[in-house]
């Protein structure tokens, strides 16, 4: 593949928060090692969040620190930037506004990762931004809505690439009038999770997550309302703990005491998530720590058989650690053959579990093939660049 030079934009200076931030390094790191030319440039009006101290305000500081930090980890040093849009003369943090215009008029490719990004007359002198969606299902209703300021910001785009594998299937019911998505999957390079420590004999299946996010993109469709929220599937699954006859462990933050006790009855056991938010090192490491991942997925993705799979997911997947998620269609493509599993019910769950425990080694052994196979940063964004003509 000849030399490119490519952009990544995304959010993870304004929201730095662990899973976020692995989420593009993989994608900065990934495009390193095919031998291109990689910066990373934030260029929002959006205001950046401090996880610290929980503050939002106009002081970029902390983003900026927190991308200087990441550059010199990752190897982007002197590549990127973040330019604070929201403030009359637009200041950057790393490379000047100057270097940054000349970046979109010179860049082969831009990828618009999670579709973060807001246009600006700087950004739009590019006809190379790469839409890539990891919320399947919400922009394709906005879409057959006939949205107007979904149809313009997707028609700004070079491409469109989505988590979601059947959209544009028959299993996916939204129609996708005159736009075209292509298919793609979270990268991730897998040997920054690989480790050789097997779990304790105290280790157990966990997970992280946002307790509720429902309302930031709850949707109407048809007459059923679609739910952006984990909430409702872990309580439709609360009794697996006690089903699969061992405790789980969750990574959040639920305030309703009522609902709490009921997870707590049920064998669940909980970590406080803000410090491995705040360190992606920290986050990395109870990862590796674990057993595997149990959780579930949003309503969204299951009910709409989006093909949606966590990024989350597969990293555990890449530190050796066994999976079972929520079925919302991803087995169509793979998954279901040892260190992946999928479930939409209790009795799944507890077989899957059985199975883990029965030869763990096995297991570990092929979540990591898993990854390798299907997530490996080096493959997903080649073919990603392939098919946008790249």
């Amino acid at each position: 593949m000849k030399r490119k030079k490519i952009v990544v934009m995304g959010f993870m200076g304004s929201m730095p928060i662990a899973g976020v931030i692995w989420q593009h390094v993989h994608y900065l790191v990934g495009l390193q090692r095919l031998g291109h030319d990689v910066y990373y440039i934030e260029d929002s009006a959006r205001i950046p969040y401090n996880p610290t101290n929980f503050d939002t305000n106009n002081d970029f500081s902390y983003a900026a620190k927190i991308l200087g930090q990441l550059a010199a980890e990752f190897r982007f040093e002197g590549r990127w930037s973040f330019c604070a849009r929201y403030l009359p003369e637009h200041p950057t943090g790393g490379l000047s506004l100057t270097k940054i215009r000349q970046l979109y008029r010179d860049a082969d490719a831009i990828l618009n990762v999670c579709g973060a990004q807001e246009f600006n007359d700087d950004l739009l002198q590019s006809e190379r931004i790469l839409y890539v969606e990891s919320d399947p299902g919400v922009e394709q209703i906005k879409v057959d809505q006939k949205t107007r300021s979904t149809i313009d910001y997707l028609g700004k785009h070079r491409a469109l690439f989505t988590f979601g594998e059947n959209v544009g299937t028959d299993r996916f019911p939204v129609p996708l009038h005159k736009f075209k998505w292509f298919s793609t999957r979270q990268p991730i390079v897998t040997d920054l999770w690989k480790t050789a420590r097997a779990p304790n004999e105290s280790a157990v299946f966990t997970s992280i997550a946002n307790w509720s996010t429902s309302g930031l993109k709850d949707i109407e469709w048809r007459g059923d309302k679609y739910l952006w929220s984990k909430s409702r599937e872990f309580l439709r699954f609360v009794t697996a703990p006690k089903k699969a006859g061992e405790p789980f462990e969750l990574a959040t933050d639920i305030k309703d005491e009522k609902t709490r006790r009921k997870f707590v009855a049920n064998d669940w056991r909980f970590r406080r998530p803000h410090e491995m938010s705040v360190d992606y090192w920290d986050y990395r490491n109870y990862i590796r720590r674990s057993k595997g991942e149990f959780t579930v997925a949003k309503d969204q993705y299951v009910r709409l058989q989006t093909g949606w799979f966590s990024d989350r997911s597969a990293c555990y997947l890449a530190a050796g650690r066994p999976v079972i998620t929520q079925q919302t269609g991803f087995t169509d493509h793979y998954g279901n053959s040892g260190g992946l599993f999928a479930f939409r019910s209790l009795g799944e769950i507890a077989e899957a579990v059985r199975e883990i425990n029965a030869d763990y080694k096995k297991q570990s052994r092929a979540a990591l093939a898993v990854a390798r196979e299907i997530f490996e940063a080096e493959k997903v964004l080649r073919d990603l660049l392939d098919r946008a003509g790249i």
